[in-house]
């Protein structure tokens, strides 16, 4: 077993030795859900003031919602949200690099078949170069969406990995 693996079940341990939350039902107490990037220097629980069983949290690379929208659309047509706050980061690597760059890097680490498999799946990693045109550019995608109802409030944001604080973009 791994050093993570063994972290993983010493902090279940104690976790659950003091879990009195096994009651909280499945939809989000507070309706809303957070699309935010998978960066290891984000805690939205603690950075966006969520409570478990307040909210949704999404993540994956980029705080992408043409990646979420899966689990946005699940998130609002089954388990009852109505709002989205999207919150990209500044320092965010998906800023660091276009999609020839990432082919490149799979093709040499994993080989050219891993190449095609990506591009017989149309992957695109979905990278930016100007982080508030890209919440403002998600934003639209939401709202122009015909999965998200009209009546779904949606505000994008940036996070502030080197200060803590969040700034409202749109």
């Amino acid at each position: 077993m791994s050093a993570i693996q063994k972290n993983v079940e010493a902090t279940s341990e104690q976790y659950s030795s003091s879990f009195t939350k096994g009651d909280l039902v499945l939809p989000p107490a507070k309706k809303y859900l957070v699309l935010t990037c998978m960066d290891a220097r984000i805690d939205p629980a603690q950075a966006f003031g969520i409570e478990l069983g307040d909210a949704h949290v999404i993540r994956n690379a980029g705080a992408s919602a043409v990646d979420a929208l899966r689990s946005i659309v699940i998130s609002e047509q089954l388990l009852g949200t109505t709002e989205i706050v999207l919150v990209k980061h500044t320092g965010c690597g998906m800023l660091t690099f276009k999609n020839e760059d990432a082919y490149g890097v799979v093709e040499k680490s994993l080989g050219a078949e891993a190449v095609e498999e990506l591009k017989a799946k149309s992957l695109d990693f979905l990278p930016f170069s100007h982080l508030d045109d890209a919440v403002e550019d998600d934003v639209r995608f939401l709202k122009a969406s015909k999965l998200v109802p009209d009546s779904v409030t949606i505000s994008g944001w940036v996070y502030e990995v080197e200060t803590g604080k969040t700034r409202r973009v749109v």
